[in-house]
């Protein structure tokens, strides 16, 4: 898809594809980079917007997360089900988080969600 940009947007935690200057699609994601866990990029959701499904552009994002977890040497926990889908099919290019790192992430995002939490 030569004609799509994607762009991080890591302060707002989305990844997001763009295409004749509009929102295509968008990855939301959390950075863990806290002292207690290991760093790693969390994929929570994944949306393509209506009238562009099936042209690729989810995939690409997916691969595109995946590429930055690679060059800044953090793996990916793809929580969201599309991503985590296209990890399996692409193990190639989605290699598994460690063991701890997806405690860790599955354990953080609980606690962003819990408003009880303090």
């Amino acid at each position: 898809m030569s004609d799509l940009d994607i762009r991080d947007h890591r302060s707002e935690g989305r990844l997001e594809a763009y295409q004749d200057g509009r929102v295509v699609g968008s990855i939301v994601y959390l950075t863990l980079d806290a002292a207690e866990v290991p760093p790693a990029l969390v994929a929570v959701h994944t949306v393509v917007e209506q009238g562009h499904e099936g042209k690729g552009i989810a995939g690409a994002m997916v691969r595109e997360l995946y590429a930055m977890a690679g060059r800044e040497g953090v793996p990916v926990v793809p929580v969201c089900p599309y991503a985590a889908r296209w990890a399996q099919r692409h193990p190639e290019d989605a290699p598994a988080a460690p063991a701890d790192v997806v405690k860790a992430a599955l354990e953080g995002l609980k606690e962003a969600r819990d408003p009880r939490q303090d």
